[in-house]
């Protein structure tokens, strides 16, 4: 990438991102990682060789990030964003120069709250990434305010394409469907492996057995949906045969009051709390 990142926390998405812009290119001596929790930046430094500082006011005077990545817990934000503003001169302070772009990846919070935080005129882009960006499968969505050029825009998905694929929008309130849908998405899938051990140990299948198959058979779909260019019902009906076992289990999961209004509902109520958590 060729261009200097600070990175504000390096927990878990944090840290997924930063395994992403190494392994595409990015030098470690060119990131600067804000982590407050000792233990937490002392193993980002073993790891990753690169240079961490417990807060903004310690990163390098000569330090001059293209983009500050703000992967700060949303309940830490207030407190977190403010000492950022600095660098929106391009500089730590010096007020001078290119801005930075700053990319935030907090749930919630939108693009008028860290033009608030970071001022007006901000680049800021708002993005929604999901945990499979752990292992590079992750789906993220993003949108950019006016202030943002293509050089930020193109350097934020640059930064965000390297966990997984990602989408851009224009219209900010799809971002709590988009958290609803996506953000939170994994957890369902998980959920539903949990259920498909369940219902097969209460079937009579030993316990390991079953939670073997559930992983697995969840895993392994998830990747042909992956690779398939045929969309989910094309998978589904392909894999159903008339009269069989799969026709049997899908008439109880597609009823009126199976699958589908659970979901909607679901995603639903996820939203609606999304947009409560925005404020």
């Amino acid at each position: 990438m060729g261009v200097k990142i600070l990175l504000a926390g390096g927990g878990k998405m944090g840290s997924a991102l930063l395994g992403g812009w190494l392994e595409r290119g990015l030098k470690a001596s060119d990131i600067t990682v804000v982590e407050p929790v000792e233990k937490t930046a002392k193993a980002i430094t073993e790891r990753y060789g690169v240079t961490t500082v417990a807060d903004a006011s310690a990163v390098a005077d000569d330090f001059a990030p293209a983009a500050i990545v703000l992967a700060v817990k949303p309940q830490s934000m207030d407190d977190a964003a403010p000492p950022y503003k600095a660098f929106a001169g391009g500089g730590k302070g010096d007020g001078k120069g290119d801005g930075a772009v700053f990319l935030s990846i907090a749930a919630g919070k939108t693009i008028a709250y860290f033009e608030s935080m970071l001022g007006a005129e901000a680049a800021i882009v708002r993005a929604m990434p999901n945990t499979p960006a752990a292992v590079g499968r992750g789906i993220t969505v993003a949108c950019a305010n006016a202030f943002t050029d293509d050089a930020g825009l193109g350097l934020c998905d640059d930064l965000l394409g390297a966990v997984g694929n990602v989408a851009w929008i224009d219209d900010e309130g799809l971002m709590d469907a988009v958290t609803a849908v996506s953000g939170s998405g994994p957890a369902y899938v998980f959920l539903l492996a949990e259920c498909i051990a369940i219902a097969g140990i209460q079937a009579g299948l030993p316990a390991e057995l079953s939670q073997q198959l559930a992983r697995v058979t969840v895993a392994g779909a998830g990747e042909l949906l992956h690779q398939s260019g045929e969309t989910a019902a094309r998978l589904r009906t392909n894999v159903t045969s008339p009269g069989g076992t799969t026709e049997a289990a899908l008439a109880v999961l597609m009823a009126e009051d199976g699958w589908q209004p659970l979901l909607t509902k679901a995603i639903a109520a996820a939203t609606k709390r999304s947009r409560e958590l925005a404020g």
